[in-house]
This record gives structure tokens, C-alpha cells and sequence, in this order.
């Protein structure tokens, strides 16, 4: 199998770990193969792909999408590298509130799996990154929301200080505010 899925701390999230086949011409990944994320229990339809470019230092999000239009993603690293985050904020949740990240980058490969129901965000750690992920459901502006980077009640680790944010980031609400 070329993947193996590990859970991670909080319930839903999965670090996705590709196999590399290198050899003298470069190398070969699978990015995805529907039969085997099935098999691991991640059964949503991807319908859209999407690609992003930052600079070093550079923090999009926490973003998410609202019911009825809430996306999963699948989220890679194709150039540089880039702490990637998921926060829980299904109302109900067991780990409502909490986070996990992990470091995704063009070397190891690895994807990280957030199920509908989830905040997501990253930082950029080399000079620039460019991550591409699948999304669940359609971009819907309405539907589009979301929280702080900086909330204390979440409490993020995202090892930068004063991260390069969009004036959209900057003006987020805290998860106790959020329209979830």
C-alpha cells in the first residue's frame, strides 16, 4: 500500500504518509487513491482542488466553511514546507476546541486529512511553499468563516510571532465568537 494513515491527537484528523519511489530520475508519489482512503475510513467525494502560494511567514487562516457547504480537505505540500493545522470546532465534539499539526513538506510527502467540521490554517517555513488540497464540498462565499490564529483558548503553537495575515485574517473572531 502506498499510504499509511495515522490519527492523530485530536478525533478525525489523519496524517496521511506517502511512499516515495525514488530512483535516479527523480522520484514518484500518489497524491491520492480513492480505494485505499476508503479503506482507511475517509470515504467523503473530493470535487475540488485548489492551489496556494505564500512567502516565508506567511499564516492563512483559521478557515472553514459553514454547514450546509462545510468542507473536508486534503492538503499537501508540493515546494517548501508548511506547519499545517487543524482545530475541532464541531459543536459536541469530545476535542471541540482542540488542535494538532502537523509538518508537511515537498520532502516527506505527507498529507493531512480534516474531516467537514474543521478549522484549517498553516505557516509557511521555507522561503515559499506552495500546498494544493482537495476540498469535500464547493467554495460557498456565504458559507465561508473563520477564527482567530491567535486565540488563547485554543492556544496554537505556531512557532512565529508576528506572522505575515491577510487584513481578513487579522480581523477573525475568536472561536467563542465564531458563527459555527
Amino acid at each position: 500500500m502506498p499510504f499509511e494513515f495515522e490519527k492523530l491527537k485530536v478525533d478525525g484528523l489523519v496524517l496521511v504518509k506517502s511512499r516515495i519511489f525514488p530512483d535516479e530520475r527523480g522520484f514518484f508519489v500518489e497524491n491520492y487513491k480513492k480505494s485505499d482512503f476508503v479503506k482507511a475510513g475517509i470515504t467523503e467525494e473530493f470535487v475540488q482542488d485548489n492551489l496556494s502560494r505564500s512567502v516565508k511567514g506567511v499564516l492563512r487562516g483559521l478557515h472553514y466553511q459553514r454547514t450546509p457547504h462545510a468542507q473536508g480537505k486534503l492538503v499537501r505540500c508540493i515546494a517548501g514546507a508548511i506547519l499545517d493545522v487543524g482545530v475541532d470546532i464541531r459543536p459536541g465534539s469530545p476535542t471541540f476546541g482542540r488542535w494538532a499539526a502537523a509538518e508537511l513538506s515537498a520532502a516527506n510527502a505527507h498529507l493531512l486529512y480534516l474531516p467537514p467540521g474543521f478549522a484549517h490554517g498553516f505557516v509557511v517555513l521555507s522561503d515559499t511553499a506552495e500546498i494544493i488540497y482537495k476540498c469535500t464540498a464547493y467554495y460557498a462565499p456565504e458559507c465561508d468563516a473563520g477564527i482567530s490564529w491567535n486565540d488563547p483558548e485554543i492556544g496554537i503553537d505556531w512557532g512565529v510571532k508576528d506572522p505575515l495575515l491577510s487584513a481578513k485574517d487579522r480581523a477573525l473572531p475568536r472561536l467563542k465568537d465564531a458563527k459555527l
